[in-house]
């Protein structure tokens, strides 16, 4: 059994996140240990315990430690991974309900199910839009799209969103499993085609999503960068409201969010987001800092070599290059001081995996 410390690097969800999605994929058994131990709430939140279930579920795996608060649990995986119809809650989680981000447990069950051999469809339901998570929108129009140049399919529609506190989002997602992920090169993002947003806004007044768009509009403009942006009522159980950019090049995506929040100016929620978009234009790197961590385990698990050049290395990133590098992928590296740009390269054979008592799977 594979031992990871849970409070290693960044030491948050995210080493849970990927240690769960590399042991669905290779079979391999492991103990996940001091959870999320430097956090003000240390331990499994709602979100990180329904990625353990769901994880366990596509592969009948055998837990223990799956509790609100648990800063330990062994997963041992009995089976490959199922492809399936799949529901996730996590308001489920706690009888009082979360707002915990469906988008993290997404990643959590997404490269197995692109791996498996058949189709699936997956309901995710929670928080869709809420701080220190991707949003939906960015999974839509930034992940998915990137790691279809590595051969995963998978479709997203976007019925309800939901905020924080109150959640009640619907997501569905469908996966068309079986390909061979294949190495890929975003070393040149090559020019800028367009930036598109989203100044979005549930139960708020209709001025607020527009002054967000006029504002990044302006921004942008100065700045000399095309832009389309559109204000738009989004259905929600709850109150909501922020913008999201995406910058789309020739070669490359790269997405930001900027949540609105109490007493603070819907100018100056675009503003951040602006902010965010245009340093990580003025790099010319091709993958901003949130994707380069979500890219590690493609990269680990890819047929061929893959390279991209990042915008800004983090912590988050370097944490999930050493979850890879435990499971034995040291193909896996990156070059570059923390806070500057780098390079994330997997270079090597390409992996094979091999549940105990059944069929090798090659990703």
């Amino acid at each position: 059994m594979l031992e990871i410390d849970g409070s290693f690097g960044e030491g948050g969800g995210q080493t849970v996140r990927s240690a769960l999605t590399l042991s669905v994929i290779t079979g391999r058994a492991i103990r996940l240990t001091r959870i999320r131990a430097q956090r003000s709430k240390p331990g499994l939140r709602p979100q990180h315990l329904t990625a353990v279930r769901a994880a366990a579920m596509l592969c009948r795996a055998h837990i223990s430690g799956d509790t609100l608060g648990s800063s330990e649990i062994t997963f041992e995986p009995q089976a490959a991974c199922a492809a399936g119809t799949y529901r996730f809650d996590v308001a489920a989680a706690t009888p009082s309900g979360s707002a915990g981000a469906v988008t993290l447990v997404l990643q959590t069950v997404l490269l197995p199910l692109a791996l498996a051999q058949g189709r699936s469809k997956i309901m995710l339901l929670g928080g869709t839009t809420v701080p220190l998570s991707p949003p939906t929108l960015y999974i839509e129009k930034v992940y998915l799209p990137t790691l279809f140049e590595m051969g995963v399919r998978g479709q997203l529609e976007h019925r309800l969103w939901g905020f924080y506190p109150e959640g009640g989002g619907e997501v569905h997602v469908e996966i068309r499993g079986g390909p061979h992920l294949r190495g890929r090169d975003f070393s040149e993002r090559g020019d800028l085609l367009r930036v598109e947003g989203v100044a979005f806004a549930a139960k708020l007044p209709s001025h607020i999503p527009q002054r967000m768009t006029n504002r990044a509009r302006s921004i942008l403009s100065d700045a000399g960068l095309p832009a389309h942006i559109v204000p738009e009522h989004v259905r929600s159980p709850g109150v909501g409201t922020g913008l999201f950019l995406c910058s789309r090049y020739r070669t490359s995506q790269a997405g930001f969010l900027s949540l609105g929040r109490l007493r603070l100016p819907a100018e100056d929620v675009a503003e951040i987001g602006c902010r965010a978009l245009l340093e990580h234009h003025h790099t010319g790197m091709a993958i901003d800092p949130h994707l380069a961590d979500q890219l590690v385990l493609p990269f680990a698990l890819a047929e061929g070599d893959s390279r991209a050049t990042i915008s800004r290395v983090t912590r988050h990133l370097l944490t999930n290059v050493w979850v890879a590098q435990q499971f034995g992928y040291e193909r896996v590296t990156v070059a570059g001081e923390l806070g500057e740009p780098g390079v994330l390269s997997a270079v090597g054979p390409s992996p094979s995996f091999t549940h105990p008592g059944l069929e090798t799977t090659h990703a």
